[in-house]
């Protein structure tokens, strides 16, 4: 398991290393020192403040060396940098929006997880039935339906309906830090939540009532139930097990994208974090913030990938040999 594990962190850590080269090249390189100077201090910068970034970020220097400070900035420093646009540095700007982010997400994810695995499960068990049916139309109307749709339609009932006949539990729009007030942070979470959850949960629905019904139909299966195993353990401790690791494959690819922004959501209810962030720096065009973005989410990816595999290992020891 450790070296499985040691493999999986270095194949991570290269990936990360071509990341940064790939950004490197995408914002450094194909221009000259003056236009990538200019572009990070941003359109209303002065000469002095456009010729003190060529300096720091040694950009009359070859490629090479200007890499080389790039990358001894991010690793040994720490640093992402600094944003000329809001001048200061951007783990400052950033480390406001992160934690936003992963309280939606994480919150999210145990909800839309829980729902989907345990109605794919219901439905794979009494497949043909009412409930399977109604889970699965559920399903596919939620998986059809756009993250903003629902989630105006969510503030429209629980906000404006709500409100309107006095009953304020939720607020509208914004985010209050735990530090602040945990139940102020928890009532404004719960729609996020709850929009994120519904949509994320059907394809956990469908994937995994598909996934367990082939599954329940290997020749190990039939065995299990032929050696007089209950039907709770031959589902549970046989079936779900195994059909459980496209579902984890899955929740690692969408876990790590939305940490490195939920735009939609954030968007609809105002939350600043990285993906409403992403989208001002765009608009503003504050390339160092959106290079920190870029990077941050990357890690994102890469460490929910790191975990999926471990995951793997654990419901299938086979893995453990590749």
């Amino acid at each position: 398991m450790v070296r499985f594990l040691v493999r999986r962190t270095a194949l991570g850590i290269l990936v990360m290393w071509m990341v940064t080269v790939l950004v490197f090249a995408i914002f450094f390189l194909g221009s000259g020192a003056n236009s990538v100077a200019l572009r990070i201090a941003g359109k209303d910068a002065s000469p002095q403040t456009v010729q003190l970034i060529r300096e720091r970020l040694h950009l009359d220097r070859p490629a090479i060396v200007q890499y080389w400070f790039f990358i001894k900035q991010l690793v040994w420093h720490h640093s992402l940098g600094y944003d000329y646009y809001h001048q200061e540095p951007v783990s400052t700007v950033l480390k406001q929006a992160i934690p936003i982010t992963f309280s939606l997400v994480l919150g999210a994810a145990v909800i839309w997880l829980a729902i989907g695995v345990l109605s794919g499960v219901i439905s794979a068990v009494r497949r043909g039935s009412v409930w399977d049916r109604a889970s699965t139309t559920l399903a596919l109307v939620f998986y059809s339906m756009p993250t903003f749709v629902l989630g105006l339609l969510l503030l429209w009932i629980f906000y404006y309906e709500f409100t309107v006949h006095g009953l304020r539990w939720f607020p509208g729009q914004g985010y209050t830090y735990f530090s602040h007030s945990p139940l102020d942070w928890f009532r404004g979470l719960v729609l996020p939540w709850l929009t994120l959850a519904l949509i994320s949960a059907a394809a956990y629905t469908r994937l995994t009532r598909s996934t367990l019904l082939e599954v329940l139909g290997e020749d190990y299966i039939r065995t299990a139930r032929a050696k007089g195993l209950t039907e709770r353990r031959v589902i549970y401790r046989h079936g779900l097990r195994s059909a459980l690791t496209p579902v984890v494959s899955q929740f690692g690819i969408d876990l790590g994208v939305l940490l490195g922004g939920a735009i939609i959501t954030e968007q609809v209810f105002g939350m600043p974090g990285l993906g409403w962030t992403a989208v001002n720096a765009i608009e503003t065009q504050d390339l160092p913030v959106i290079i920190g973005i870029v990077i941050i989410a990357s890690g994102a990816v890469v460490v929910a990938n790191i975990l999926v595999d471990l995951c793997y290992a654990v419901l299938d020891p086979r893995v453990r040999l590749y």
